[in-house]
């Protein structure tokens, strides 16, 4: 191997392997210092948490020590955008310059690979209400044929979003395991495999978590063997554990159970046409409960609505179908494996219905409407002793890493979130010379957020900003509501491209603004983070207001008050932490090389009037100040002349 008894650090300098293989690679010291910190953590199996400012080289630098240090590696990421870019660009480029053999094997979870028994069970099946999903069916058939992986990514011409694929994938409470017909071909099976048979896994953080809090992934024998876990972007964890940590029955669940059991019974039940009738009673209850709670689009407390007369109804009768087909279906159970699936299935759902009767400590309860559907969820307020145990009861080292960890100085708010303890902490800057190639910008008499005239304030004072940055700009809100009101002030007001989010994909916005090179973007959270427009195509940051996570959702409601209870402080225990990091996520768009220059606007009067607005500030990169506009002006026309003079 190339990189012999260096170490990570020294492959990471300017006599190292990347610098010799990799055409304009620039050393950087703090690159260097989070690989030595990755290297030690995993040589002593401890933890530690690392934030890495943008433009530190975070991948490379937890991949050198990775991929050369001999051991099993899990690396876990934000997304399966990132797990793939990670298994097909970066992990190649790093092998490639360590002259490393390293086997290296990427893991989706279940829903991301073609079931062929629930292919062939809804082709015989065939019972769909649009040609368009039939057609879709058809492609996913003829795909079939021909694919090694299964993966779903492979097929571009099935929309992500179509009714098929919740046909033809399976998930934990439907697949059969050995029991299946397909067992030896099954595409999750021999990807399990491979990632058994490799050194360095990828997976993300959906199926990592998803695994350790319900074991129902089958990843979770990988955990045993592993010396080292690497989490990237791993400010999204706490709210990805707490997803995974809590308890879920959904009309969508109970609606798949029906529709697989029908399937089944038309196979291994012909003979009992009653069943299929107690069957259509379910659906038909399912969607009673559904009309008898709220509208669309609702998130609340459930103890708000379950002791009303309709729900409470809806339940008993739900519940009662749901017994009288736990009888019906111990009977048919012996008579095929899938029925005897679809069995344990509703025992299962049966009893998480039951538990919303039955309220557990430090967790909350609430429910979430949909046009046509809900979601019941209990989830636990605290997160740190369940996800701490786990991390505990295996031998390896837990590296975190991201952009945004840090509060201030400090990562207490994250650590005590994740149940982290007795971890180092590295803080490295961004090498990016934001004093030079920055300014930060906080307009004058802009109104308090909750006055009726703050979008409109807000807009008046980001159209010269505009002007002068000659479009390039992110406007990004913290509510779609704030959204479109500033996009109907900003039409006809600006003579750059605006785009919207929601007008198109996300992704085909990002590639539109940077082919514009003048636009005008407006979007909400998707748009705060993960996203990465380098160069003069984005010169220009405005945020509206302060990212505070809106107090009437039940999960937060319920979280400050066991804060209160403890007699804590909500506010700057929970609320100005969780606050500052997705800000930091946000002003991370800007400066995206170390050419980029660009202004940051942040248009909330509260970062000058309120003591809080301090700890934003210091949690932000080291910029210039300004409250003037004609500042702002300057600072283009001079990075503008510049650019001039040089071409």
């Amino acid at each position: 191997m190339g990189g012999e008894n260096k170490t990570a650090a020294e492959l990471l300098g300017e006599q190292g392997v990347l610098a010799k293989s990799i055409s304009g690679y620039q050393v950087r010291p703090q690159q260097q210092a989070m690989a030595e910190a990755v290297e030690t953590a995993m040589q002593r199996y401890g933890k530690v948490v690392i934030e890495a400012g943008t433009g530190v080289g975070k991948t490379f630098a937890y991949l050198v020590p990775a991929l050369s240090s001999g051991g099993r590696v899990i690396i876990s990421t934000g997304s399966k955008t990132l797990q793939d870019q990670l298994f097909q660009k970066d992990i190649p480029i790093v092998k490639k310059a360590l002259k490393t053999s390293t086997r290296v094997a990427l893991l989706k979870g279940r829903a991301n690979y073609l079931c062929i028994h629930r292919l062939k069970l809804t082709l015989s099946d065939g019972t769909f209400n649009d040609r368009r999903t039939v057609s879709h069916l058809h492609r996913v058939d003829d795909w079939s044929a021909m694919t090694d992986s299964g993966d779903i990514a492979e097929i571009s011409n099935v929309p992500h979003d179509s009714d098929v694929w919740q046909r033809v994938t399976s998930t934990a409470d439907n697949c059969l395991g050995s029991d299946c017909d397909y067992y030896e071909e099954c595409y999750v099976v021999n990807a399990r495999r491979d990632a058994q048979a490799a050194d360095v896994v990828v997976v993300n953080h959906h199926l990592f978590f998803a695994d350790l809090a319900l074991k129902d992934e089958g990843f979770g024998e990988l955990l045993p063997s592993a010396n080292a876990v690497i989490l990237d972007e791993a400010h999204q964890i706490p709210e990805i554990a707490s997803t995974f940590f809590s308890e879920i029955i959904s009309s969508r669940q109970l609606q798949e159970w029906v529709r697989d059991t029908l399937a089944e019974s038309l196979i291994d039940a012909k003979d009992m046409p009653a069943v299929r009738d107690e069957l259509r009673a379910m659906d038909t209850a399912i969607l009673d409960l559904r009309l008898a709670m709220d509208k669309p689009k609702q998130r609340a407390p459930w103890y708000q609505i379950k002791s009303k007369p309709p729900v409470k109804k809806a339940m008993q009768d739900l519940q009662q179908i749901m017994d009288d087909l736990l009888i019906t279906m111990q009977e048919l159970a012996k008579r095929g494996k899938g029925l005897k699936t679809c069995y344990e299935r509703l025992q299962e759902q049966s009893q998480r219905l039951k538990r919303l009767e039955q309220p557990r400590d430090n967790t909350v309860q609430w429910y979430e409407t949909f046009t046509r559907s809900f979601s019941l969820i209990t989830t636990p307020l605290d997160i740190a002793k369940p996800l701490g145990r786990q991390m505990e009861s295996f031998n390896c080292a837990w590296i975190f890493t991201s952009a945004t960890l840090a509060v201030g100085q400090s990562f207490e708010h994250y650590t005590q979130r994740i149940g982290v303890s007795e971890s180092e902490e590295v803080l490295l800057d961004s090498p990016f010379d934001y004093w030079h190639n920055a300014l930060l910008y906080s307009p004058c008499n802009i109104p308090e957020p909750q006055h009726v005239n703050f979008i409109p304030a807000v807009v008046e004072a980001s159209i010269p900003v505009i002007n002068a940055c000659g479009g390039r700009t992110f406007m990004l809100f913290t509510s779609y509501k704030a959204l479109h009101e500033a996009a109907e002030l900003l039409e006809d007001k600006i003579d750059y491209p605006m785009l919207v989010q929601g007008e198109s994909p996300q992704q085909d916005m990002i590639e539109r603004f940077r082919e514009l090179g003048n636009a005008v973007l407006l979007g909400t959270s998707s748009f705060w983070e993960g996203v990465d427009v380098r160069g003069e195509a984005l010169s220009c940051v405005i945020i509206d207001k302060f990212p505070f996570a809106s107090p009437s959702d039940p999960v937060l409601e319920a979280r400050i008050q066991s804060i209160r209870d403890a007699q804590g402080n909500p506010f700057f225990e929970y609320q100005l932490p969780q606050a500052v990091i997705a800000m930091k996520q946000g002003v991370g768009r800007l400066i995206r090389d170390a050419n980029d220059k660009g202004v940051l606007m942040i248009c909330d009067p509260r970062l000058v009037t309120r003591q809080y607005g301090r700890t934003f500030l210091e949690s932000l990169p080291r910029m210039p100040r300004t409250r003037k506009l004609e500042v702002v002006e300057r600072f283009f026309s001079i990075h503008k002349a510049k650019k001039t003079r040089k071409e």
